[in-house]
C-alpha cells in the first residue's frame, strides 16, 4: 500500500508534510490542524474563494493578498497564513484542498487514527456525524476521525472512503445504475 493518501497528489503531500513538520517544531499542530479545518470548511462554502484559488487568470501577488485578507478576518493564527502565502507565491493554491486532505492523513496517522472522508448532498447534523463515526469505529475498531464533505450532485446519500475502500450508497449512483439496467433491458 502507498504511504501517501488517496487522493493526494506528491506536490501536495511534500507541502502537506513541510507544514505539518514546522508545524511540529513549533508544537502548533493543533492550532494549524484547525485552522485547516476552517479553510477547508470555507472553501467548501464559498464558492468565491474556491474560484480565487483555483483562477490561473489573477497575479499570483493578487492571489496572496486576497487570501491573505480572507485568513485574516477569519482568525486563522499566523504560521498557516504564512504557509497560505507561500503556497500562493508559488502557484500552487489549486492544490490547497489536497495539501489539507494530506495534512489530515499526516494528522490521523500520527495519532493513530483512521480517517474516514464522507461525502454526502447536504450538511450533516452532528447527530448524523457521531452515528456514521460509531458505525466506522465498529468496522474499523480504534480511532475514527471524520471528514465531512458536501456535494450537491449527490442528490442524497453518502460517499464513504476509507484508505484505497470506498463505499457509496448515493442516490446519483443508484440511479445511473437504474440508466444502465433500463438500457441493457431494451
Amino acid at each position: 500500500m502507498s504511504s501517501e493518501p488517496a487522493g493526494v497528489s506528491g506536490l501536495a503531500q511534500r507541502y502537506a508534510t513541510a507544514v505539518f513538520e514546522l508545524a511540529d517544531e513549533r508544537r502548533a499542530i493543533d492550532a494549524v490542524a484547525a485552522d485547516l479545518e476552517t479553510i477547508g470548511a470555507m472553501i467548501a462554502a464559498v464558492p468565491d474563494l474556491r474560484r480565487l484559488l483555483r483562477s490561473p487568470v489573477l497575479k499570483r501577488q493578487d492571489q496572496a493578498r486576497a487570501l491573505d485578507a480572507v485568513l485574516k478576518q477569519a482568525g486563522i493564527s499566523d504560521l498557516t497564513r504564512q504557509f497560505a502565502g507561500l503556497v500562493a507565491k508559488n502557484r500552487r493554491l489549486f492544490a490547497f484542498e489536497d495539501m489539507i486532505r494530506g495534512f489530515r492523513a499526516l494528522l490521523a496517522q500520527r495519532r493513530g487514527e483512521i480517517t474516514a472522508e464522507v461525502t454526502s448532498a447536504g450538511e450533516l447534523s452532528k447527530q448524523q456525524l457521531d452515528a456514521i463515526t460509531d458505525a466506522l469505529k465498529r468496522v474499523y475498531g480504534g480511532k475514527v476521525a471524520v471528514a465531512p464533505r458536501v456535494d450537491p450532485a449527490l442528490l442524497g446519500g453518502l460517499v464513504v472512503r476509507v484508505g484505497s475502500r470506498m463505499v457509496d450508497s448515493s442516490l446519483k449512483t443508484k440511479l445511473q445504475r437504474l440508466q444502465i439496467a433500463l438500457k441493457g433491458a431494451a
